[in-house]
């Protein structure tokens, strides 16, 4: 039986079943979205592309073969049809989650997914301390709870577990939540830290950046920033940045 992971009483100090969520990051009109529809039909036909550039994913594969080993089993959140896990490492236990079981069901490193709208129910359907890892790539603007979702994550991660969160500056703008449209490349980091901050149990987080040059930056017209933005251009160089910390082995 999941044990109960929230008290719905006073949204300032929630409880879950391996820690607390001490404070809400975002107001309710930086959870807000252009699309009100329901992700699930944003998400209902399948999006056979590749969200960043190569260096972008050889960034995120060597980060993944710094911080991962091959007897962990692995929470892969809000995944896709690939994982950029490292090709030449076969780990314990792959379990992917998205939104379209088409793309989940073509991704090689999955050895079971499920699907489920995390902006609906943030519970995540396994026992604590079940993961040695989380990851959550290109995905966590998307998030209208991340503080729910990320005391969930700390639930099901044991004991010096690691949750890497990664992302670019690419975006699905309907879709990605207010605070998210409205900032920089490095607020959206301080964001992503502060929702490590709010759940208590998680180490310091390590922010990772790897920037294109500066006349990659400046060489950019704004109609070609914009598109990139909304995901209609490939960038030269997309920016790699990613959060990444580990739930405790003791209580902070």
């Amino acid at each position: 039986m999941i044990p109960k992971a929230y008290d719905n009483g006073d949204n300032n100090s929630i409880e879950s079943t391996a820690g607390k969520i001490k404070r809400m990051v975002l107001s309710k009109e930086g959870r807000t979205k252009f699309n009100i529809l329901p992700d699930s039909e944003f998400y209902a036909y399948p999006k056979f592309v590749t969200h960043v550039d190569d260096r972008f994913i050889s960034n995120l594969t060597n980060l993944y073969r710094k911080c991962l080993r091959p007897e962990f089993e692995i929470l892969d959140l809000m995944s896709s049809w690939v994982s950029h896990l490292p090709q030449e490492v076969k780990y314990k236990r792959v379990v992917g989650h998205g939104l379209n079981a088409q793309e989940l069901a073509k991704n090689p490193r999955l050895d079971y997914f499920f699907v489920k709208d995390l902006n609906k129910d943030q519970k995540l359907e396994f026992e604590n301390c079940s993961f040695d890892a989380v990851l959550c790539t290109v995905s966590v603007q998307y998030l209208q709870q991340p503080e729910k979702v990320f005391a969930e994550v700390f639930r099901v991660l044991k004991p010096g577990g690691v949750f890497i969160v990664s992302f670019s500056n690419r975006l699905f703008y309907e879709k990605a939540i207010n605070a998210w449209r409205d900032s920089t490349g490095y607020g959206r980091v301080q964001l992503v830290v502060q929702y490590f901050q709010c759940v208590e149990g998680f180490t310091q987080s390590e922010v990772i950046r790897r920037l294109p040059s500066g006349a990659d930056l400046e060489n950019k017209s704004p109609l070609s920033s914009i598109m990139q933005l909304i995901g209609l251009l490939s960038a030269s160089s997309d920016p790699f940045y990613a959060v990444v910390a580990y739930r405790n082995f003791k209580p902070v």
